[in-house]
């Protein structure tokens, strides 16, 4: 069986459908007409996807009833072609999607743009003009579709060099550490969310983690450089990009911190003049809604460091997190003695087939410590949510999360938009 992938690769763009069902639409082009809504105007923030398919979905019962034939252009455009006496019904459809974008510039300042709403043609005297305009929109799909795959293409080529990358250096990591002094960072911190997900599959978010993507910078600043070949030289750029985390936490304008919020440090920058200022600048009540994240490696390196810097930040208020913990380092680890308030747990397949002693233990460790000092994270599919309820965990973190997050916010934006289509 082919794989499902490569026959969605397969399948012919809307522009291609639509050229050859203009082409095929010669010999019927008599009492057919057609309606280009310029959906490609709006401004970004109108013309995302949920955006699109409200505007689109006016069309599906004139398309059921074999009235018109609807194609949604990847520029955002909606091109319909339909029988002439259906022509009132879709002048009201168009009003009626006219409404749905009415703070739109294209729409709100109709007659001062040079670009209408919408266009009008017959297939019959027009045709010529349609067939010209569709052959050109299948050429720049053709032609956008070669680019992208020659950017991709570029792109894979990169990665596989960094991953045979040359190691880093203490030259190179001297030369990086000038630069990231004069760098604007805030571009490359990504946020992440840790989430309860109810029964169905709708996520509730409880905190956010944010962190400088390694694999950006290096593409931004090192592409053919292995950063993490050397560990003690990235446990050295860490630790610089530590205090750029924490000065742009201290600067409100360079990324959002509101909500709950975690953050990955070293325990050698809790113990700095950099961390001293941040605590500094951030409100007793504020603190208790930050979650320091720290790695198991880090901590055992120098035990005594740990316990010093661990007592120094729950005194202030924060919340601290051991980050990465396996199976094996969950057994071997007593995390209490730690004094961990969260414990993250990277989700792994073996879990489920670690069996039934493996799923008792981890219940019973969950159950003692409590559910809500555990997060399973990484987690890809949906086997991970499922297993880390059925061990007692509630808190999730991952792509798949990350995933559910989208298509709540679609669920909740096409509910918004249908409401102001009913209301207007």
């Amino acid at each position: 069986m082919a794989d499902r992938s490569e026959t969605k690769k397969r399948l012919p763009s809307q522009e291609n459908l639509l050229l050859d069902y203009v082409r095929r639409l010669e010999k019927h082009k008599a009492g057919r007409k057609v309606v280009i809504l310029h959906l490609s105007a709006l401004r970004p923030f109108n013309r995302r996807d949920q955006h699109i398919r409200a505007a689109a979905s006016n069309f599906d019962n004139l398309v059921s009833e074999m009235t018109g034939q609807l194609f949604i252009l990847k520029n955002a455009d909606i091109f319909f072609v339909f029988k002439g006496n259906a022509q009132p019904q879709v002048e009201t459809i168009v009003q009626k999607i006219k409404f749905l974008f009415d703070d739109d510039p294209l729409v709100a300042e109709e007659d001062k743009q040079t670009q209408s709403f919408a266009s009008w043609y017959d297939a019959d005297a027009d045709y010529d003009t349609i067939l010209q305009m569709v052959q050109g929109m299948a050429h720049s799909e053709k032609e956008r579709v070669s680019a992208v795959r020659a950017r991709m293409d570029a792109r894979a080529a990169l990665k596989a060099k960094q991953k045979q990358g040359e190691p880093l250096t203490p030259d190179v990591l001297a030369r990086v550490e000038t630069a990231l002094v004069r760098a604007d960072l805030s571009n490359l911190v990504r946020r992440q969310f840790v989430c309860e997900v109810d029964s169905k599959m709708v996520p509730i978010q409880m905190f956010s983690e944010l962190f400088i993507s390694i694999n950006d910078l290096r593409e931004t600043l090192l592409p053919g450089v292995n950063l993490v070949a050397n560990r003690w030289l990235f446990q050295h750029l860490t630790e610089t990009l530590d205090r750029r985390m924490l000065s742009m936490l201290t600067k409100t304008d360079s990324i959002s911190i509101s909500g709950e919020i975690s953050f990955n440090v070293n325990i050698a920058t809790l113990l700095s003049k950099e961390f001293q200022s941040f605590d500094d600048n951030v409100a007793a009540s504020r603190r208790g809604q930050m979650i320091i994240e720290l790695q198991k490696e880090d901590i055992f390196s120098n035990l005594s460091s740990y316990v010093f810097a661990r007592e120094f930040v729950q005194d202030k208020g924060y919340r601290v997190c051991i980050d990465g913990m396996t199976l094996d380092t969950l057994t071997m680890i007593h995390r209490e003695r730690l004094g961990i308030d969260i414990t993250k747990l990277v989700w792994d397949p073996e879990l489920v087939d670690g069996g039934e002693e493996v799923h008792k233990h981890l219940k019973a460790v969950v159950a003692e410590e409590g559910s809500e000092k555990f997060v399973l994270i990484r987690c890809d599919n949906r086997e991970a949510i499922d297993f880390g309820k059925s061990i007692g965990i509630n808190l999730f973190q991952g792509r798949f999360v990350e995933n559910l997050i989208a298509e709540d916010n679609r669920r909740r934006e096409m509910l918004r938009l249908k409401r102001r289509i009913e209301r207007n």
